[in-house]
């Protein structure tokens, strides 16, 4: 089973992110692509495989948000990580804004993929 999960979450995880590339791009461009009704379910029905995948891991491998500090870690930093995507696909105010703050939810995910590898919350030491 572990084996399952694990691929069907790095197979969303995956993705999820070229889905958030392909729609900051449309972003930076002006194209209205990212507004289209399947363009806006899509990335929903992925992240929820994502986050259920990844429910399902946690309570395989018995590691937990708040008790394991590398997946706090991945936790508090995909919140950040949604936020800085809302901004950059939807509220931010100006092409600025967004562009920063897609560029900040890029490194976020960095962060998040590099904690996943080493499960180390810091690991600029």
């Amino acid at each position: 089973m572990y084996m399952i999960l694990k691929h069907l979450h790095l197979a969303a995880v995956t993705l999820s992110i070229s889905l958030f590339l392909l729609r900051g791009y449309w972003m930076l461009i002006g194209s209205g692509w990212q507004n289209r009704r399947l363009m806006r379910v899509i990335p929903h029905l992925v992240d929820t495989v994502l986050l259920l995948s990844a429910t399902g891991l946690a309570l395989t491998l018995q590691q937990y948000p708040f008790v394991n500090d590398w997946l706090s870690a991945k936790l508090l930093a995909l919140v950040a990580y949604i936020v800085l995507g809302i901004i950059a696909l939807k509220r931010g105010r100006s092409k600025t804004s967004r562009t920063l703050a897609f560029g900040a939810a890029l490194v976020t995910f960095g962060y998040i993929a590099w904690v996943a590898v080493t499960r180390d919350p810091t690991p600029w030491h």
